[in-house]
């Protein structure tokens, strides 16, 4: 895919010079660039051409110079990025540049091998942006929370009214829980907790990411997921199957010899409200699920034992042909008046 780049400079020999260095790049498309000779005339430029990635700048020019032009792109871009490129290399520049928002600073004259090393730098560091914001934007990946901020950010109005949309559609929950984790934080360091616990949730969430679910939220040593569109409950339990798997194998190098990791989990499907909860006090939404079938989730997750994955009679008949399941027997749910059918997963 081809990356457009402006570069702002009032120095011809510059233009020169990027088009003699990466002539390459520019015959087999890899690269367009495109030329400004002041922050004025890049304003411009930049508003005929949307799709610019990176800017190349000086700082001393006429007009408009580049730093003044660094704190307009700033307003209207959150996600292109700017490399200075100027003589004056002093560090009162360098530190005016990058608290205006420069993702990098190169000095005069230029040395061609840096120029190419930042330029992929900062190529990958747009693409990593426009990958998490499209993850966002189609709800397959992980939720983040969601403040005005971040509405800004994205750019767009039809993401602002995504983002708020509410719905009550039936999906499928899942509550996972790494078994005994609690005596390892109350006996480890710090550090080793905190890795330990990273490095499971890590596990868990590949596996989820991968069969379409998302993640909904870490609770303490818990990860809650959800699951929608078709085929939710059946992508559940596969991914749930796939974790316990993980975890059981997993050798993250981080580990207490003595400490073997088994995950319990509660899995529950039925209609739930889809939709941005939180405090707008604190600016702070979380975009969830709520409803029954979650609450039922949950304790189902609290009922399992090392290892087990529950789910309620509804579901096995749901997915019986499917899976091997065993029946567990009846257990008491607050809120419910009489006690409910669960089964076990085992394969």
């Amino acid at each position: 895919m081809m990356t457009k780049i402006l570069v702002v400079d009032d120095e011809d020999d510059l233009k020169i010079l990027i088009k003699q260095r990466f002539r390459k790049k520019i015959r087999e498309q890899e690269y367009d660039f495109i030329f400004a000779e002041n922050g004025r005339h890049a304003l411009e430029q930049l508003l005929q051409h949307t799709d610019v990635d990176l800017v190349l700048s000086d700082i001393n020019m006429p007009e408009m110079d580049g730093l003044t032009l660094l704190s307009k792109l700033n307003e209207q871009n959150s996600i292109l990025k700017s490399v200075i490129v100027s003589a004056y290399g002093d560090m009162e520049n360098i530190r005016i540049a990058m608290n205006r928002g420069a993702f990098d600073f190169i000095t005069k004259p230029i040395d061609f091998k840096d120029l190419e090393i930042t330029i992929e730098k900062t190529i990958s560091h747009v693409a990593a942006l426009k990958k998490t914001l499209q993850a966002v934007k189609e709800n397959n990946i992980l939720r983040m929370y969601v403040d005005e901020n971040v509405i800004n950010f994205m750019g767009s109005k039809e993401m602002e009214s995504s983002l708020f949309d509410n719905e009550t559609i039936e999906g499928t929950v899942v509550f996972i829980d790494i078994c005994g984790f609690t005596a390892i934080s109350e006996n480890e360091t710090p550090d080793k907790v905190v890795g330990m616990l990273n490095a499971y949730f890590d596990i868990m969430v590949k596996e989820i990411i991968k069969h379409d679910g998302m993640v909904d939220k870490f609770l303490g040593d818990s990860v809650m997921a959800s699951f929608k569109d078709e085929y939710h409950l059946d992508r559940a339990i596969e991914a749930c199957i796939a974790i316990r798997k993980a975890i059981e194998k997993a050798d993250i190098k981080l580990g207490v010899e003595s400490y073997k990791p088994e995950v319990s989990i509660g899995v529950n499907s039925g209609d739930m409200v889809w939709g941005n909860i939180g405090s707008s006090t604190l600016r702070r939404l979380d975009y969830t699920v709520i409803g029954d079938a979650v609450n039922i989730a949950s304790r189902l997750q609290s009922a399992a034992g090392y290892g087990q994955i529950l789910i309620t009679e509804n579901n096995f008949n749901k997915i019986k042909d499917s899976f091997n399941c065993n029946k567990v027997g009846e257990i008491a749910m607050k809120n419910k008046k009489l006690p409910v059918v669960v089964y076990e997963v085992l394969s």
